[in-house]
């Protein structure tokens, strides 16, 4: 045998490292495409890891992944399930629940797209109390589809280059020989806006009506005409569509309360922020096991932020959104027993500022009463009511009497009057301003009823921030707090929820001066306390 050359030598060495690291990079590519191929079907198949792992291209806050998520992505899961297999819908629901739970994320960002990866062809409508939370949630939708996490594990999806906008965007999947086949799609819009031409395989409804605002009357029938008589006709297929609704309870009649008592088939998962107070509202109730120390979430929501949305919402509120159940626990909203009686009047130096406001009743005789509560507020934060004048008068009457007390309350009181809706209201409101020309007038045009005016009232009353001026109109002002909402008479809470809330708007002049001018002892204080 030859003897072998020290270049052929070289040369072999240098071939088999080659052969060597060509192996090493198809095994590597192998392996990554294996778990790519891994990690693709597992979202298939987990819409919580689906969840989880496109979590950061829609956030940037770290996860808090609470035992409600898994459940509620399993629950949206089946059902999303039985609308591809075109079965016959079971129920329509609706999942009441915190905010702050991740619940739009999970419900109108996420659940569209984990669709369409299993069922590209699949329509959905989303809707919510306005239209720019609808492109908010739209536009995050869109983003992981967009995403270089989401082209790595499905290439073959894509949005429709000329169908991409926020409100409405196309799904389109490409097959083998660039062949495009269109897929579903997402139209975003708001509760009331117009859904002519769109039909959807699911109908998302996420928030109805804007949690931060006063729910009037009118916006609740609003939304809940919307949904019967508009959305409920754009389903793709009526036997098969589902409707899901998610929201926080507002009110009786919001629109979980609405489809609860008005639509059959609905199934309900209700989750309380805690069941130490509100454990008959949690559906199913078994879920009861999974609630820590009787909370849903202990990280995002343990007690002290609990108490603090108590502070911030109202116990109505508290109830609704927290609770679950727009009732506070024992039915009235006032703890009247908090009521504190005084029996001299403030010194003027202790006066932050003074109004008188108004509720007017529009007939003589029977029916509600035109009220004016007087009230002030003092320079240690709380509110005290120095007078009540209440009955029924006829609109002269009424008018004569409303410019005398004005005349014994002084300059020094701000006057306000609430104009009711309609043409009606705001003539009597501007008569009355006629009438008080020479003082200061303001005309309050509130929003919401009257029990979501009264909550932050109500809250002051509870913490024993209300002190009441001694006189002949206490016990009925006292009763009609105690029966609130629920008695024969609101018109007292109302006018005085009006004055606390003109109040309440800002800080007075009176109230930077004495804070310049240091802390004083107030001598008037009905239990003798020290109140700087």
């Amino acid at each position: 045998m030859g003897k072998i050359s020290k270049s052929s030598r070289l040369g072999f060495i240098r071939k088999k490292h080659y052969e060597e690291r060509k192996q090493q990079f198809q095994q590597a590519y192998k392996l990554y495409g294996m778990r790519n191929e891994l990690r693709a079907e597992l979202c298939r198949r987990d819409f919580f890891y689906f969840l989880q792992y496109f979590w950061p291209v829609v956030s940037n806050d770290p996860p808090v992944w609470n035992w409600h998520i898994k459940y509620l992505c399993s629950e949206l899961a089946r059902m999303a399930r039985q609308v591809a297999n075109r079965e016959p819908k079971q129920y329509d629901l609706v999942i009441n629940i915190p905010p702050g739970t991740t619940k739009s994320t999970v419900c109108s960002v996420m659940l569209p797209v984990w669709c369409w990866v299993n069922w590209y062809w699949m329509c959905f409508i989303v809707a919510s109390y306005s239209g720019a939370l609808a492109l908010e949630h739209a536009e995050k939708s869109r983003d992981i589809v967009r995403s270089d996490r989401f082209k790595a594990l499905f290439p073959h999806l894509s949005v429709k280059k000329d169908k991409d906008t926020k409100s409405n965007f196309r799904i389109v999947r490409h097959s083998k020989g660039e062949v495009v086949r269109p897929g579903g799609n997402r139209y975003s819009t708001s509760v009331g806006g117009t859904l002519t031409g769109f039909h959807g395989h699911i109908l998302i409804v996420d928030d109805p009506v804007d949690p931060n605002r006063a729910v009037s009357e009118k916006e609740l029938q609003s939304a809940n005409r919307w949904i019967d008589q508009t959305l409920s006709t754009r389903k793709a297929d009526k036997e098969v569509t589902p409707v899901i609704l998610i929201m926080q309870r507002l009110h009786q009649n919001d629109p979980s309360g609405h489809i609860l008592r008005s639509w059959k088939g609905v199934r309900l998962i209700c989750l309380p922020g805690e069941i130490q107070n509100y454990r008959e509202q949690l559906q199913p109730p078994e879920l009861c096991r999974y609630y820590v120390n009787g909370l849903l979430d202990p990280v995002r929501m343990p007690w002290k932020v609990l108490e603090d949305m108590q502070a911030e919402l109202g116990q109505y509120g508290y109830a609704g959104q927290v609770g679950q159940h727009p009732v506070p626990p024992g039915g009235g909203m006032f703890k009247v027993e908090h009521f504190q009686i005084a029996t001299q009047l403030p010194l003027p130096i202790d006066i932050v500022e003074t109004v008188r406001y108004w509720d007017k009743a529009g007939t003589e005789g029977g029916g509600a009463y035109t009220v004016g509560v007087k009230m002030c507020k003092l320079n240690n934060g709380k509110f005290m009511v120095l007078d009540v004048r209440r009955g029924r008068w006829s609109s002269d009457e009424r008018e004569r009497i409303i410019r005398e007390v004005a005349e014994v309350d002084g300059s020094g009181c701000v006057v306000y009057v609430e104009q009711e809706p309609g043409s009606g209201g705001k003539e009597s409101a501007e008569g009355t301003v006629r009438n008080l020309a020479g003082f200061h007038v303001e005309i309050d045009r509130p929003t919401g009823n009257k029990v979501y005016r009264a909550d932050p009232y109500s809250v002051q009353v509870n913490a024993g921030n209300v002190v009441l001026l001694q006189g002949g109109w206490n016990e009925e002002f006292i009763e009609e707090h105690r029966f609130f909402p629920h008695g024969t008479y609101k018109d007292q809470v109302d006018a005085a929820a009006g004055a606390f809330n003109a109040l309440a708007k800002g800080v007075g002049l009176e109230q930077i001066v004495m804070s310049e001018r240091g802390k004083r002892v107030s001598n008037w204080w009905p239990d003798g306390e020290e109140e700087y």
